[in-house]
């Protein structure tokens, strides 16, 4: 007997797989089933400084040139051939494009090998587990690529009720469970969190 104990099929493990040419198709339809993300961004404010002047058009152009090239990394959730949402991560020279900059430089000793900047999850599919899931890919292949010290910027909610793309830098809750710890505050709410990942 297949199904579940309410009769609902279960819903398939999810997994996760790294933003390529393969896995390209799929990133694609979940942006534009979701606005090209933010309005447009497809992924790019964090290469970039996007907004006025640039297009969505001309964002999701150079994002996929970006990974033709082997210039963007990101690690996608899926639930069988569906893209469910990722987290971006990348070097400092990929990713220079961070909330709170001003503040983030004033204390600078070292740039971090790599840093985790982004996280989306498609409309509909929020408290499945998503960034924890891609979270875990994206060190899993920083791992792949030698390692080092990663940061990220995570927002600290505080009991707020934020939204998604609010949070778009992440949960604290996902890079605690993932090992970091709290640097330094770079505003009111955000932080920089970091940890050390061998190589695999």
């Amino acid at each position: 007997m297949s199904g579940n104990a309410t009769g609902d099929t279960p819903a398939a493990p999810l997994t996760v797989r790294p933003l390529g040419t393969d896995t390209w198709p799929a990133f694609a339809r979940l942006v534009e089933a979701n606005n090209g993300v933010w309005g447009g961004c497809w992924c790019m404010g964090f290469h970039v400084k996007v907004g006025k002047g640039r297009t969505p058009q001309q964002n999701r152009a150079e994002k996929e040139q970006r990974v033709r090239e082997g210039r963007t990394h990101a690690a996608l959730v899926f639930e069988g051939d569906n893209c469910l949402g990722w987290c971006q991560f990348g070097s400092s020279t990929e990713l220079p494009e961070i909330k709170s900059r001003r503040t983030y430089e004033k204390d600078l000793t070292t740039l971090p090998d790599w840093r985790v900047t982004c996280f989306f999850t498609g409309k509909g599919l929020r408290k499945r587990g998503v960034a924890h899931a891609a979270l875990g890919g994206a060190l899993a292949e920083i791992a792949r690529a030698g390692g080092g010290t990663v940061e990220g910027y995570p927002e600290e909610t505080d009991d707020r009720s934020l939204s998604g793309s609010f949070l778009h830098t992440g949960p604290m809750a996902a890079f605690e469970n993932h090992g970091f710890t709290r640097t330094r505050p770079i505003s009111a709410h955000r932080w920089v969190v970091t940890r050390t990942i061998a190589p695999a």
